[in-house]
């Protein structure tokens, strides 16, 4: 897959997550645990809660390899999408599109193909109401894990791109991408295309649970590239590991903590997330760290993401 970037789609490069790439990607996870071990934990755990859950037409319309519907995944049309408006962009898609979209999908269930074929609306109804139990039961209390693992990915290569420039973040994006200085290029096993943006310019998406591959989408689409999430082997830890003795014994086991977590930048609710502590407390630590030179802030939209200084990363690397 080719595409080629004018500077106007380059100066519009942007990150975001998705909750319902995520979802819809974990059922590849369901059907063939072993190709990624890395969610055993998350496959253990909700397995029993599948019982409820019809999940065939969903499964014939996500095969394990190939194609699956672009209109189960729409990009993103925010940076911070949640998945009620998602599901809600989902039932909302033409039927005439889905059925278009369905009828390309080489699928070992076809008669289910074909019936949501026969009615899309119908089917676009049945669908939505069963990606909505399936959160329901089986990932929405894992969501705020998995989105602090995309988060910390974003604001790392969010400031690759402005320190480096496109050059910088597309070569240490994945293997099967590379830019060329005009041109686009991604691996794909099922497609040798080549398209020209039109100055609408590019979605970024990291993905943990279709990791470790690459997909796209493109018109009539807004033009989305997933790519695998960075230090996806940490998402079903408990936490970070705990601080060296002698550094907790210094500046306290939590800040300690903190301060190792923080070799990537992240915000007060993420560090929050992975060490299961108040997003008021956190905010205290990183107001000591702070005043001590060893962490500081820089808002970032809406946010502040917090990093290390060049003495933290010296105390914590001395330290560990």
């Amino acid at each position: 897959m080719t595409w080629v970037m004018k500077p106007v789609d380059v100066a519009r490069i942007r990150f975001a997550f998705s909750p319902m790439w995520e979802l819809v990607a974990s059922l590849r996870t369901l059907r063939d645990p072993a190709r990624q071990s890395v969610h055993l934990p998350w496959i253990k755990c909700i397995r029993p809660r599948l019982a409820g859950i019809d999940l065939a037409e969903l499964l014939a319309l996500v095969p394990p390899t190939g194609y699956l519907p672009d209109f189960l995944t729409p990009p993103p049309d925010t940076p911070l999408p949640d998945f009620a408006a998602e599901l809600e962009r989902v039932r909302r898609t033409p039927p005439e599109r889905a059925a278009a979209e369905a009828g390309e999908v080489v699928s070992e269930d076809r008669p289910a193909i074909e019936r949501f074929r026969g009615d899309p609306a119908a089917g676009l109804a049945r669908v939505a109401g069963t990606l909505q139990a399936y959160w329901e039961a089986c990932f929405a209390e894992f969501w705020p894990r998995v989105y602090a693992l995309l988060e910390r990915d974003v604001l790392r290569r969010s400031r690759q791109l402005a320190q480096g420039g496109a050059r910088e973040l597309f070569a240490a994006l994945d293997p099967s991408v590379t830019w060329t200085g005009e041109r686009l290029v991604i691996e794909r096993p099922w497609l040798c295309t080549l398209e020209e943006l039109h100055g609408d310019g590019l979605v970024l998406v990291p993905s943990a649970f279709f990791w470790p591959s690459t997909a796209v989408m493109s018109a009539p689409y807004q033009s989305t590239l997933v790519y695998p999430v960075a230090g996806v082997g940490t998402l079903w830890e408990e936490g970070p590991p705990p601080a060296p003795g002698a550094l907790a014994a210094l500046i306290g086991r939590s800040r300690a903590q903190i301060l190792l977590a923080l070799a990537e930048p992240s915000t007060t609710s993420a560090l929050a997330r992975r060490m299961a502590i108040t997003p008021g407390a956190v905010s205290q630590h990183l107001g000591v760290l702070s005043g001590s030179g060893l962490a500081v802030g820089m808002r970032l939209g809406k946010e502040v993401v917090y990093r290390r200084t060049p003495t933290g990363d010296a105390l914590a690397c001395h330290a560990s």
